[in-house]
């Protein structure tokens, strides 16, 4: 470890956002350079090298940028940023941590993991409302609340207390939180909507759904002792009627002139709603036109759900790629930080750097982090998703009889081309790249489940049997977050006058609902994720005794033993697991990453999680495709050996491969016993010179299987190459 300290950094071939640097910009014009210089692997580290799924949401900020289209009364939403439209036209929205939609996708993953139930037995739409406006209403009442009890504790400090100006400091930052929503309309429309339906139906009947007329009144004891409600005094103001009680009163007057303040076309139904909202009373209206509120509740309601829709439909992509990463991050579980993964991120579309005229610069940049004897920066494996998959054929139908699903375009993804050229360059940097289909229905647990793997093999022959085979890992099958027949929404009822006041309509056709459409997760974030999180040993000291810390995981073998029921991955189970047939499939042909949702039990404890069932790339064996790990053993040791040779030196070859007890190969047979040794029980290594040729050949046998590795020798008397 103190020569290679890492042997897990990941490199996404993936945009997240066009607004950002990229890699192809960053590395520049390479014509003429064989190396970058160490300034620039610095700046690119510093742009597009991450640790953390916070520091990635940090440095790349996601965002969906927003207008209004007059023409056609609708909000529009894209990824990238409208050209030709003035800038205070447009409306950035950061796709973060507090984003509604991201929230309630991290929520869910979060509850199926610790519930650990499959997702025929999953009630997504307990957690699916969290985007409806009565759930926005209920986290901005919870900041309502803070805002409270800060204000509270704020005036009761004097002037120039240190703890009363902390104090400001945290109200500042809440009240930057809220005023962010000023100037935002689709903002505002979850608070429009709840704060009718609170009016409307405050004098609701339970039982019919249907409000009555309402007067606030207090509860007396008349002349002769008759118990009687009367009418309270009302404030005949059209202005707001404040409760003043506990300094409340001061901060409705702050929330007013804030609002007023930063507004740049200030409405005064907009003000009202602002300070009804965030005041911690209710500031309540004396009068208002039932007819009118329930226009404008079912109008804001039909628009918010037809925005909502764009927006979801629009925001999928980016948020499958954003849940990608939590994923590839999250398989990293082990308290004690060792060897933590690290993704850089390309910022640019695999076809962009594939292009001919693109090509030497990630030459050029590989080349400088992966053929060096500093490891610092190497570049161990590569993250290429979706990468499409024909349709399979379906019937024309000449007449919908029923309706259908509407024809929309298919999502754009990676090309099997650009991965052919992307694998044919980074063979030579040694970079073991894990990809994976479009991420859809038919390619997820239940999909492959169905429909078995045949048609994923076929779709992988052009890449078999090639000099790059053995770094090319397909990765299936792909995650389900959200159930495509389980995406349901509902966002509210419509409403309608009555004698009385206003009713929510129970009718089926006056529930709005929109469809999410599925969300899921491309299956080669969570692949590079668990073999990254695997290649550092304070992780499997967290499953594994015979932990030897000097080493990676480099020989770790997830396929063997119990070690993928030790070694789980942090996805919740799918479903009840594969057929016998699917099974066998998969085993006459060890093909590919497989992930595995089947019952298991390790000492007496179910296994809840998905596991690791197959860790193969497309390397072909006489029993089928090869384990990944003894690629990466064979870059390892050919690494180690060139540091320790000095560049392939003939003497220090020798001396390398020598039964001398402190020999690197020595060292490797005398550490046989732990999980993570170099050379394991049933391995071996040896080498052969051949002086004529000045090439040193050296087999690598693991349990009996031999891979061959290669290594130009640099004679003692003749310069060192460089």
């Amino acid at each position: 470890m103190e020569i290679i300290s890492q042997t897990n950094r990941t490199m996404l071939f993936e945009e997240i956002n066009p607004e950002k640097v990229d890699l192809i910009t960053l590395v520049g014009d390479v014509k003429g350079i064989d190396s970058l210089s160490d300034e620039k692997i610095k700046e690119i580290n510093q742009y597009l090298l991450v640790k953390s799924f916070d520091e990635f949401l940090d440095k790349f900020s996601p965002t969906v940028y927003s207008f209004y289209n007059a023409a056609n009364q609708k909000v529009m939403y894209t990824l990238k940023k409208p050209e030709g439209i003035q800038e205070d036209c447009i409306s950035e929205i950061a796709i973060d941590q507090n984003n509604d939609f991201l929230k309630m996708l991290f929520t869910l993953i979060d509850t199926k993991r610790s519930q650990g139930i499959t997702n025929v037995d999953f009630k997504f739409e307990n957690l699916l409302d969290m985007i409806s406006p009565k759930k926005v209403m209920d986290d901005i009442r919870q900041v309502r609340k803070e805002i409270h009890y800060l204000y509270g504790e704020y005036e009761k400090l004097d002037d120039g207390d240190p703890k009363k100006l902390d104090t400001g400091d945290k109200l500042n930052l809440m009240f930057e939180v809220a005023s962010k929503n000023y100037n935002n309309v689709m903002a505002m429309l979850p608070l429009a909507i709840e704060d009718i339906k609170t009016r409307l139906l405050l004098g609701v009947n339970q039982d019919e759904g249907e409000s009555e007329k309402l007067q606030i009144g207090t509860l007396s004891i008349g002349d002769n002792g008759e118990l009687k409600i009367i009418e309270a005094p009302q404030n005949n103001s059209t202005e707001l009627m404040v409760i003043e009680e506990n300094s409340n009163y001061g901060l409705s007057t702050v929330f007013e002139e804030d609002y007023e303040a930063i507004t740049e076309s200030p409405s005064s139904y907009v003000k009202d709603l602002v300070v009804r909202t965030f005041s911690p009373l209710p500031a309540v209206k004396a009068e208002f036109d039932v007819e009118t509120e329930v226009q404008n509740y079912n109008t804001y309601l039909e628009f918010y759900k037809n925005a909502k829709d764009e927006f979801v439909k629009t925001v999928k992509p980016l948020v499958e790629k954003l849940l990608g990463i939590k994923m590839y991050f999250d398989q990293y579980t082990t308290k004690n930080k060792g060897m933590q993964p690290s993704l850089l991120v390309t910022n640019t579309k695999l076809d962009m750097l594939v292009k001919s005229n693109n090509l030497p610069r990630l030459r050029t940049y590989l080349n400088t982090v992966n053929s060096k004897n500093d490891f610092t920066d190497t570049v161990w494996y590569g993250i290429v998703p979706a990468l499409e998959l024909e349709a399979t054929g379906k019937m024309k139908v000449s007449r919908s009889r029923f309706k259908g699903n509407d024809k929309v375009a298919k999502q754009e993804g990676n090309t099997m081309e650009s991965l052919s050229i992307l694998l044919d360059t980074i063979k030579d940097y040694k970079v073991q790249v894990f990809f994976n289909f479009m991420a859809e229905e038919e390619t997820t647990f239940n999909g492959i489940a169905t429909a078995g793997i045949d048609r994923l093999i076929d779709k992988c022959s052009v890449l078999v049997r090639k000099d790059y085979s053995e770094f090319a890992i397909p990765c299936l099958p792909n995650f389900t977050i959200i159930p495509k027949d389980k995406s349901g929404v509902v966002i509210d009822a419509k409403m309608y006058t009555t004698e009385n006041g206003a009713r929510l309509s129970k009718e089926k056709e006056d529930i709005l609902k929109l469809w999410i459409e599925g969300v899921y997760v491309g299956a080669s974030y969570v692949a590079a994720g668990i073999v990254s999180a695997y290649q550092c040993p304070e992780y499997l000291k967290e499953s594994f005794r015979n932990v030897q810390r000097n080493y990676p995981g480099v020989r770790f073998d997830i396929e063997a033993g119990d070690h993928s029921l030790r070694a789980v991955t942090t996805m919740a189970k799918e479903i009840s697991g594969f057929t016998n047939n699917i099974k066998d499939a998969i085993n006459s042909r060890s093909f590919g990453f497989v992930f595995s949702s089947e019952n298991a039990q390790l000492q007496d404890k179910d296994i809840k999680r998905i596991t690791v069932y197959k860790a193969r790339s497309l390397a072909m064996e006489e029993d089928g495709f090869d384990s990944i790990y003894k690629t990466q053993v064979s870059t390892y040791i050919e690494r180690i050996l060139r540091f320790q040779s000095g560049d392939f030196k003939h003497e220090n070859i020798v001396r390398f491969f020598s039964n001398n007890p402190s020999s690197q190969k020595s060292k490797w047979l005398n550490d046989k016993g732990y999980v993570n040794s170099i050379i394991q029980d049933g391995d071996d290594i040896g080498y052969i010179i051949d002086e004529k040729t000045s090439t040193c050949q050296i087999d690598l046998v693991f349990n009996g299987n031999v891979k061959n590795l290669e290594v130009m020798i640099t004679k003692g008397t003749s310069a060192v190459k460089a």
